[in-house]
């Protein structure tokens, strides 16, 4: 799912301010998060979609991954039966990137980058657990 620009920022300063300082994410009333995070699982669209933006060179095209958070008007916008549970959760933002020379090359994508969320995670859709069969 695509989410704005706007969006991303304040996932990620959410992120910054708590987590990123070794502190506990806090959810929504500011209660402290136990559980943020255990996986997050995107699906081969996603990931190809964003690949198809980068260049064809596989030493150079890639994603580029952010850790944030959930604030409560993004969990509102995602989630909107579920944004309280979500809010303060831990999750990645991804968006297509370039990497030349150990340097993020811009990716032209029209008016402004295309960051995707909205993987499926654990908690809160952890079970069953991945097989090996």
């Amino acid at each position: 799912m695509k989410i704005s620009k706007a969006d991303f920022e304040s996932m990620k300063a959410k992120y910054d301010k708590e987590v990123k300082k070794g502190k506990a994410g806090k959810g929504k009333n500011g209660k402290d998060k136990d559980n943020q995070t255990g996986w997050i699982f995107f699906d081969r669209g996603t990931l190809e979609n964003l690949l198809a933006k980068t260049d064809n060179d596989p030493s150079i095209g890639g994603i580029q991954f952010y850790f944030t958070q959930y604030t409560e008007e993004t969990a509102e916008k995602v989630y909107p039966k579920e944004a309280a549970a979500y809010t303060g959760q831990m999750t990645l933002v991804m968006r297509a990137a370039n990497l030349k020379d150990n340097k993020f090359v811009k990716i032209e994508l029209g008016e402004e980058d295309e960051y995707q969320n909205n993987g499926v995670q654990c908690p809160y859709h952890c079970e069953p657990e991945p097989t090996d069969t």
